[in-house]
């Protein structure tokens, strides 16, 4: 299994450049706001200042009052200013967060189905849950709550420094135990959150695939293994998330012990100054209750600074489906085939670190043609279905649709022209009508109990109290397996297109069922070419021809009648199925 790609720091960077560009002026709007709430929160600890300098002068009631309105006028600002910030600020995240949802669902329905399969669908649920929160949570909390205390950081900064270099210096370097070990903490934390993103995405990819298979896992004896292989993958999880837990088992308790050492130095140091006559004692409290409200926004930063590192790597990882190798054509160029011919041209094909499994393989198959494609299990029929569907790329040959390689049609062209339907069945939350229209969204009820009716499911959709809008999934109406199926199916009628592979696409169906839906869709899809990879032989007998695999090979290709009599493989394989005298009968 291969991985999803993931982004590299300058490609995070450069996408989150572009995010805040989209939505520019809310950005600088929460920046300006919360600097100007942030100014408004430095006059307090000044004015104290003033108070006290002015109480030891002599002055009166009337100036402590006046001072005291100012401290109040300006703490209500401060609120109000932040409160409008933060209401900005949240609004900016919200809809940011809506736009990294989108272009993700957009560039994982781009993602070809063969990088899907191999990565494996558990990675890139886990991308599109787990990650999207993290980041959401980041770009509309923690991204803006680091915004504001960096900027209050610096302001109150430079106000220590306003009123006196020197103690502005010595808090400066009260803090340096913070930044050695956040300087630590950053070198090992994002490497350790991709670590445990990866991790979370193997179990979940384990998970997902014993549950799906619980069955087949229980029919083999293959329990112990399966729980051995899930017990192994939570491990690895656990160990990933106990390192991360120690990075900030360090530098949490450094950083607390780290707040209380520029307030003492600057007490100590200011009291000399004020001993000296060089400094007010107001001036030196205000410096010490500047360097005690910083504390505030760099706990922000260092609580916070967990959260984007996990969020950053959440972020890499989701921007990391955007690296996914794309053909080098871009969509308006691309070429649009001439005809639905299809054409295959000695195509080899093998899996990823495998042998070749099709060798050699040339096939055409007209427009408008019922081609069946036969043969024992590991023939290769299959893999040559998913190639004609676009799916897979050969190793080498080619395999062309309308004198147009596949791999160069635009996605949208080809889903439209080609259509893979397999015994993977996929039912949509929401109303049968919902599940419908995904394949045809402007088609009426008509069309749609039509489509229903072709492949034999309306009998029973029409039973159900609300029909169509019968509402499916875990809390609603729960489809069985040839349910389901029938569902896809009807989706196929919907779409229509030029060309329908199908691959055992009937086989949870009972034979009668099957029989009749498959005759019930080569009528509704006459004139389409209809390509069956197909177990039941009966599929082929109604084919107007029929190629057989053998060891990633076609040996034979003919009409039914005359495969029959000219007893090869095929008629070795239809005699196994259907007995001697089936092999004529009508």
């Amino acid at each position: 299994m291969r991985a999803l790609p993931v982004a590299t720091p300058s490609q995070v960077r450069r996408a989150m450049v572009q995010l805040i560009r989209q939505d520019g002026r809310a950005f600088a709007a929460m920046l300006a706001l919360n600097a100007l709430a942030a100014g408004a929160g430095l006059v307090g600890p000044w004015l104290l200042g003033r108070i006290i300098d002015e109480v030891k002068a002599g002055a009166g009631v009337g100036t402590v009052d006046r001072l005291a309105l100012g401290i109040l006028v300006f703490a209500l600002a401060q609120l109000l200013l932040t409160r409008f910030a933060s209401y900005v600020g949240h609004r900016f995240g919200e809809r940011t967060l809506a736009r990294v949802r989108e272009e993700y669902a957009d560039r994982a329905l781009a993602v070809p189905a063969s990088v899907i399969e191999r990565a494996g669908t558990g990675d890139l649920t886990a991308r599109g849950t787990t990650d999207v929160v993290a980041v959401g949570t980041t770009v509309r909390d923690a991204g803006p709550d680091v915004l504001i205390a960096g900027v209050q950081a610096l302001l109150i900064l430079g106000a220590v420094f306003v009123l006196n270099p020197l103690l502005g210096g010595i808090g400066l370097v009260g803090l340096l135990g913070i930044w050695f070990a956040a300087r630590w903490y950053l070198r090992r934390a994002l490497p350790a959150y991709l670590a445990e993103g990866e991790a979370n995405s193997a179990l979940a990819e384990q998970l997902t695939a014993t549950a799906a298979g619980a069955r087949t896992v229980e029919a083999l004896g293959l329990r112990g293994r399966r729980i051995a292989v899930c017990r192994a993958a939570i491990e690895t999880c656990r160990r990933t998330r106990t390192r991360t837990l120690f990075l900030r088992s360090v530098l949490f308790p450094i950083v607390d012990v780290s707040y209380t050492i520029p307030v003492v130095g600057v007490l100590l140091a200011g009291a000399v100054l004020h001993q000296r006559g060089l400094m007010s004692l107001g001036a030196v409290i205000a410096a010490a209750l500047y360097f005690r409200q910083l504390s505030q926004p760099l706990d922000t930063i260092l609580l916070r600074i967990d959260q984007l590192q996990s969020s950053g790597a959440s972020f890499a990882r989701v921007e990391g489906l955007g690296q996914v190798p794309s053909p080098v054509l871009p969509p308006r160029d691309r070429p649009v085939p001439d005809g639905d011919l299809i054409e295959v041209a000695g195509v080899r094909y093998a899996y990823e670190g495998g042998d070749d499994v099709l060798h050699g393989v040339d096939l055409v198959v007209r427009p408008g043609e019922r081609l069946a494609i036969v043969g024992a299990s590991g023939a290769g029929k299959t893999t040559l279905g998913r190639l004609l569907a676009g799916i897979d790329q050969p190793r080498t040959g080619t395999v062309t649709v309308g004198r147009v390689p596949i791999s160069d049609v635009n996605p949208a062209e080809l889903r439209r022209r080609i259509v893979l339907v397999t015994q993977e069945h996929h039912v949509f939350l929401g109303t049968l009508r919902d599940n419908l229209l995904i394949a045809s969204p402007s088609a009426g009820d008509a069309e749609l109990q039509a489509a229903l009716d072709a492949v034999g499911a309306w009998e029973w959709i029409d039973e159900l109290p609300d029909g169509l809008d019968t509402e499916v999934g875990a809390a609603g109406f729960r489809l069985d397996g040839a349910q389901a199926q029938q569902l896809a199916l009807a989706r196929v009628v919907l779409a229509d297109p030029h060309t329908l592979v199908l691959d055992e696409a009937t086989a949870l169906l009972d034979p009668r069922t099957a029989r009749h839906t498959e005759r019930a869709l080569a009528a509704v899809l006459e004139g389409r070419t209809v390509i069956a990879i197909a177990h039941r032989l009966q599929t082929a007998r109604d084919a107007d021809r029929v190629a057989v695999m053998e060891e990633g090979r076609v040996v034979e290709l003919g009409g039914h009648e005359e495969l029959v009599a000219a007893g090869g493989t095929y008629a070795a394989l239809w005699r196994s199925w259907h007995g001697d005298r089936a092999a004529s009968s009508p």
